[in-house]
């Protein structure tokens, strides 16, 4: 089966890479899907995103990294996937994804909502967390994988 895991991913964090991981042993097939949303301002380009999880799951055989735009159920249904993953960090995220899930379901009652809960370690991990940490010169090594760190840094030393 084909799983899609959308997100911003604006940077991915070692949170994002335990989901895909693990949602790798789980599924025949899983596309990392970024979101291109104009209504949020991003560090990272969709390019420059693609490149950084293509680097840092270059192990994982059976992962696509793909972006869209509008509707996750049009582009489900477009890339034939009948599952989608949602990451839970804690309780708060639960109500807004099962608010997601359940306006999904209403779209397409052929696509599932499959929630993932993430490792104990990572309960606490958002980019936004990472951005504003790298921001102020934090050490954010723990947080994401090794091209980012590089990424982030070039990012902040430029501004």
């Amino acid at each position: 089966m084909k799983v899609i895991y959308p997100g911003s991913f604006d940077p991915i964090t070692n949170g994002h890479l335990d989901i895909i991981s693990r949602a790798c042993k789980q599924f025949e097939h899983v596309v990392v899907a970024v979101l291109k949303n104009n209504n949020k301002k991003a560090l990272f380009s969709i390019e420059e995103r693609i490149e950084l999880i293509k680097e840092s799951c270059k192990d994982l055989e059976n992962l696509e990294v793909d972006s869209f735009s509008g509707l996750l159920i049009d582009y489900a249904k477009m890339k034939e996937s009948k599952a989608i993953i949602r990451g839970l960090r804690a309780i708060s995220d639960y109500e807004n994804e099962m608010q997601m899930s359940l306006a999904n379901r209403y779209l397409s009652d052929e696509i599932e909502t499959f929630l993932m809960v993430s490792g104990t370690d990572y309960t606490y991990l958002s980019s936004s967390l990472v951005k504003e940490i790298a921001s102020f010169g934090g050490d954010v090594s723990n947080f994401v994988p090794t091209p980012v760190l590089k990424a982030l840094k070039t990012k902040f030393y430029k501004l």
